[in-house]
Order: structure tokens, then C-alpha cells, then sequence
């Protein structure tokens, strides 16, 4: 019981990490307020960061509910979200920016906005779809709100979000620090394990939806 814990717990940690992307959404965030004065840019930080919070915590609360209200089953949600996840891995691997995070259109329009914290930072790139299919799809296995299950799942959300916030605080060090190859290296490597957690969900999934195939 222990170890299933244990390996939920790093599931939930790698796969939401992974899928918000606290470095992308730096970098975003760099390019898209280079000319705003610094407490506009600690104002965008903490409205986007708090945003994106509310979202994913609403999502893993009202997840079952939102799966019930539409008759969409868990095992055909899960395969679903994995193959968006997927999709989303191999643009990282390619080191492209997910069109499912923020397109060209998107990131255009809020170069002349003054408000960006909403969109596209908040949504989509920290609570994309991909983060907010993860943490429905992981909050359908817990055993309700409160239970241990649904606390690791919000744990993992505040660290990465918190991680994310950091990160924007501290953008002027980290981009003197991490140059665009190094960003895609790590871009890639991410990419990778997102890939890996993808085909396990869809596996999952399947394996769940049609029992014959997993061999019970």
C-alpha cells in the first residue's frame, strides 16, 4: 500500500511538473513583458501564478463531476488525455513551442496588451489543457476530496505552480543563465518522460476499458 502511495505520489509530481512547464512559461513570460516596469512585472507574477492555481485546484475537485455531467468514462478520458499528452511530448522533443500551450496568434495580441497575466500565461501556458486533463484524469483515481489521493494530487499542483512563481521572480538570473540550447536540451528531456507517462495512461486506459486485452 505503501509503495503504490509512493509511486502515485512521483506520478502526480513528474507528470504535473512536466506538463506546466515552469521554464517554458519563464520564458514566456520574459518575452512577453520585457518593456513593463518591475512592479507591473511582480503584479503579473502573482496574478498569473494565483489564476492558474485556482483553475487546477477547481479542476481536480470537479473533475468527476464535469466526467459525469458529459457521460465521458474515466478509461476513455484517460486514453484521450494521452494522446494529447503525447502530442504535446513530441513538440517538445522537437523543441517547438505545444500550440495546445499558447499559439502564434495568442502571444502576438498580448505583446500589445498591458494585461497578460490572464492570457496566454495563466491560460494556456501554466493551466493548459494538458495540465488541466492530468489533473482531472488523476483526481478520478483518488478516492474523493480530502482523501490522501486528492492531497498528494494538490500538493503536486502547489509545487508546480510555486516552482513556477519562482522562476518568474528570479527571470532576469535564470535567462543569463539558460541560453536556448540549453533550454532545448532540457526541453526534450522533459519531452521525453511526458511521452513516457502518455502511452502509460493511454495503456492504462485501455487495459481498464477492455480487460480481455490485459490478460485477466
Amino acid at each position: 500500500m505503501a509503495g503504490d502511495m509512493i509511486s502515485f505520489s512521483l506520478l502526480c509530481l513528474s507528470s504535473i511538473l512536466i506538463i506546466v512547464n515552469p521554464l517554458g512559461a519563464t520564458l514566456t513570460y520574459i518575452s512577453l513583458t520585457s518593456t513593463l516596469e518591475t512592479p507591473v512585472k511582480m503584479q503579473i507574477i502573482r496574478e498569473s501564478c494565483t489564476i492558474a492555481l485556482i483553475i487546477l485546484v477547481l479542476v481536480s475537485v470537479a473533475g468527476t463531476i464535469v466526467l459525469n455531467v458529459f457521460g465521458i468514462s474515466l478509461e476513455a478520458f484517460r486514453i484521450a488525455g494521452g494522446i494529447l499528452l503525447f502530442g504535446i511530448g513530441m513538440e517538445m522533443v522537437y523543441a517547438k513551442t505545444s500550440r495546445t500551450k499558447m499559439t502564434a496568434t495568442e502571444k502576438y495580441e498580448s505583446q500589445d496588451s498591458e494585461d497578460v497575466a490572464v492570457m496566454p500565461l495563466a491560460i494556456p501556458m501554466i493551466a493548459g489543457p494538458g495540465a488541466i486533463t492530468t489533473v482531472i484524469v488523476l483526481s478520478n483515481e483518488s478516492a474523493g476530496i480530502f482523501s490522501l489521493p486528492w492531497l498528494v494530487i494538490l500538493a503536486s499542483v502547489l509545487v508546480a505552480v510555486g516552482i513556477t512563481y519562482l522562476m518568474m521572480r528570479n527571470a532576469d538570473y535564470i535567462i543569463k543563465k539558460v541560453g536556448q540550447r540549453q533550454y532545448r536540451v532540457i526541453n526534450r528531456l522533459l519531452g521525453m518522460l511526458l511521452i513516457a507517462i502518455a502511452v502509460q495512461f493511454v495503456i492504462t486506459g485501455i487495459k481498464t476499458a477492455f480487460p480481455l486485452m490485459g490478460g485477466s
